[in-house]
């Protein structure tokens, strides 16, 4: 998945580089709303995606310590995974069902 750079989350704050604790703080917040409406709604993918990114950005910044790089680099594939089984499959049903009536189709014809 590629990175959204002109998102405001990789613009440089006024007052120099950036601030990983605030980055952090974010994640932090979007991943209990996550948990939050997952009971109420079930899982909102857009959500998941945006974690996701977050994580992965978070383990981009030389900054951060190592281990805290780390465990976000490890988050943020997790996060891939949720968003990649969050997403709907090909409709199978409507596949079959058009072989079955080609099927039907060719023995009326007949």
């Amino acid at each position: 998945m590629a990175i959204d750079r002109s998102n405001p989350i990789f613009l440089a704050p006024k007052d120099g580089g950036p601030r990983p604790e605030l980055m952090l703080s974010a994640v932090l917040h979007l991943m209990s709303h996550y948990t939050a409406s997952a009971t109420d709604q079930g899982a909102c993918v857009k959500l998941a995606s945006v974690i996701e990114r977050h994580l992965k950005a978070l383990a981009g910044l030389p900054e951060l310590a190592p281990v805290l790089r780390a465990t976000c680099q490890q988050l943020s594939e997790q996060w891939a995974g949720v968003v990649e089984s969050t997403l709907p499959g090909p409709d199978k049903s409507n596949f079959l069902t058009r072989i079955i009536g080609r099927g039907r189709a060719a023995e009326s014809a007949q």
